[in-house]
């Protein structure tokens, strides 16, 4: 019975990465637009919406779409993307990751959990380049206050390494908190930018331009993180 269940939960993993490597460009773009509605929506509601001090603290921007469901195994799988906020302070292209956790036990039913987090310091982000990033795991994660909490807001939180904002209800303001893990998609990224540059030069360098499809996502990030 053990075994049986440890080749279900491996097989299950297994048909996620390959997934994950798999996107085509069009459904690459899809995300990149449904994650631009999620900061737009988070935004837009007082309940959610990321406090101006917050955002001036942003190094890093992380948005995260991930669908949750099975009946003996709840399988958290996802994508997101990235944009970190380069030396020169202008923000890096929108670079796609997987995310997704594995969990065991009777669930039932389906939903899905949108998560934007800011990230407060430039380390935090390169962790993704070479290991599966488990968010408040490898780095502290807590609730970060929103715009209607002001009086929750001081430094000890606002330095927090990522300051996690999400759907999900049950989270307060300075709670720790994890989001599972997050990971590189190098095949992703080729098909989105047409290029085989990976995801360390696409947001650390110049090298790929932005695609028409990238600018609204960047340019609103622009506007809300100055």
């Amino acid at each position: 019975m053990k075994k049986s269940l440890f080749l279900t939960v491996l097989a299950f993993c297994t048909m996620f990465r390959l997934s994950a490597g798999a996107t085509s460009r069009s459904d690459a773009i899809a995300h990149v637009e449904s994650c631009e509605a999620i900061l737009q929506e988070f935004m837009a509601d007082p309940a959610t919406a990321i406090p101006a001090p917050v955002l001036q603290k942003a190094r890093a921007l992380i948005i995260v779409n991930q669908f949750k469901g099975g009946f003996y195994i709840g399988v958290k799988n996802g994508y997101g993307v990235v944009l970190v906020k380069k030396a020169n302070g202008n923000w890096s292209l929108p670079v796609l990751v997987a995310a997704g956790e594995v969990s065991l036990g009777l669930q039932f039913g389906a939903n899905s959990i949108e998560t934007v987090m800011v990230v407060t310091d430039d380390n935090t982000p390169r962790m993704i380049f070479n290991q599966r990033f488990n968010v408040g795991v490898d780095a502290k994660a807590v609730a970060g206050p929103n715009a209607a909490e002001a009086e929750r807001f001081n430094q000890d939180l606002l330095d927090s390494p990522v300051l996690v904002y999400t759907k999900t209800r049950g989270l307060f303001a300075g709670a720790t908190v994890k989001t599972g893990w997050l990971q590189r998609d190098d095949t992703t990224n080729f098909n989105l930018y047409g290029t085989q540059y990976t995801m360390p030069e696409l947001l650390y360098s110049d090298w790929v331009k932005p695609i028409d499809e990238v600018k609204p996502l960047m340019d609103y990030v622009k506007k809300i993180a100055p």
